[in-house]
């Protein structure tokens, strides 16, 4: 490991000599790519600092502890004492920084939810979520644009795509794909019964053109008028846009803007985020295939979370995680959450790097 430290160390020094050459300054371009790459090095290289600095200093006060003097020695001991209860955690900060970095963490995403079982209850549901990470988004500054929406007379959805965007949003959200279960009583139940209902959550990067190419001869794209919830006409032009993606079928569907211009260029910008996912999702299976590993896999199917009204409850199943503020989480109270997913999985790729070892 430390290694590896001393040569990103070398790596960082080599940066900010180039960072400060003139030529480079006159060249935005390489300026940009090399200031992005001295700022990803920053933090494993400061910890790194610190480490070192805590050894030093765990010598040198190792050795005063020797002194004859007691009062220095008391100092010494004192000090050996709190380096030695440092340095575990900075080294255990370190493994962790050295972890491959996931190149979707800085991404934007689209957020893909879609009311499963439970008829109206889903789709409300469906909409308690949207509501959920909007909010969660507003606490992180973050903008939410709706790419498409299907919703019900009473307020819920049957599907929203939205884009999110900000900073490093895939790297806080990307654990939310799976299913998400509710257990309440619905307004319209006489008999006071608790109804389980099911929404699915997809989370994918966005996708940029130079992230994946499309052949404009894969597509079939058709145009027709909008309509809104009920059939009712909401445009008197063929603005909808409906495209599909031959080799794959998938198809995509926008009708959300009154100009066709701005849903077309919608539903290629999910179309492309859902096949950059698809490629995604076969080199995981390949990954986990090769490795016959069962680390939580993230899977659409997958029941990942409970939300129980009666007990005012949310149980992540994944991480064995259950906090008793639904209220709070359903506000987007959601770091919680988040920060335990992110250390599980932080820990199931330092296991699975300590067995490739």
């Amino acid at each position: 490991m430390f290694a590896k430290l001393e040569s990103l160390e070398r790596k960082y020094v080599d940066l900010e000599t180039q960072l400060s050459d003139p030529a480079v300054v006159g060249d935005q371009e390489r300026y940009r790519k090399l200031a992005k790459a001295h700022a990803d090095l920053a933090e494993v290289v400061e910890a790194f600092r610190e480490h070192k600095r805590l050894s030093r200093d765990l010598e040198e006060n190792t050795e005063l502890a020797q002194d004859p003097d007691p009062e220095m020695r008391e100092l010494a001991l004192a000090e050996v004492r709190t380096i030695r209860e440092a340095l575990p955690e900075l080294e255990a900060r370190l493994k962790l920084l050295l972890l491959p970095k996931d190149p979707m963490d800085e991404k934007n995403i689209l957020l893909e939810i879609r009311a499963g079982t439970g008829g109206e209850e889903a789709a409300l549901f469906a909409g308690d979520l949207f509501r959920m990470y909007s909010r969660y988004a507003e606490t992180k500054r973050w903008k939410v644009e709706i790419m498409s929406s299907s919703e019900t007379g009473s307020g819920g959805f049957k599907e929203v795509i939205a884009n999110i965007s900000g900073d490093k949003v895939y790297s806080r959200l990307k654990y939310e794909s799976g299913a998400h279960r509710v257990q309440r009583v619905p307004a319209t139940e006489s008999q006071g019964r608790i109804h389980t209902s099911a929404v699915t959550v997809a989370i994918m990067p966005e996708a940029e053109e130079v992230d994946v190419a499309i052949d404009p001869n894969d597509l079939r794209i058709d145009v027709y008028r909008s309509s809104g919830p009920g059939g009712q006409s909401v445009n008197t032009t063929d603005s909808a846009v409906r495209v599909t993606h031959i080799p794959t079928g998938l198809v995509v569907i926008c009708q959300d803007e009154k100009s066709q211009h701005k849903n077309k260029a919608k539903a290629l910008k999910v179309l492309r985020s859902r096949l950059l996912q698809a490629e995604q999702e076969k080199q995981r299976l390949e990954q986990e295939a090769s490795r016959r590993s069962q680390v939580g896999s993230g899977d659409r199917s997958e029941r990942i979370r409970t939300y129980n009204f009666p007990q005012s409850r949310v149980t992540d199943h994944r991480i064995n995680l259950t906090l008793y503020k639904l209220e709070a989480v359903l506000e987007g109270d959601l770091d919680e959450l988040f920060d335990g997913l992110i250390a599980h999985y932080q820990s199931e790729a330092l296991k699975a790097q300590a067995d490739a070892a």
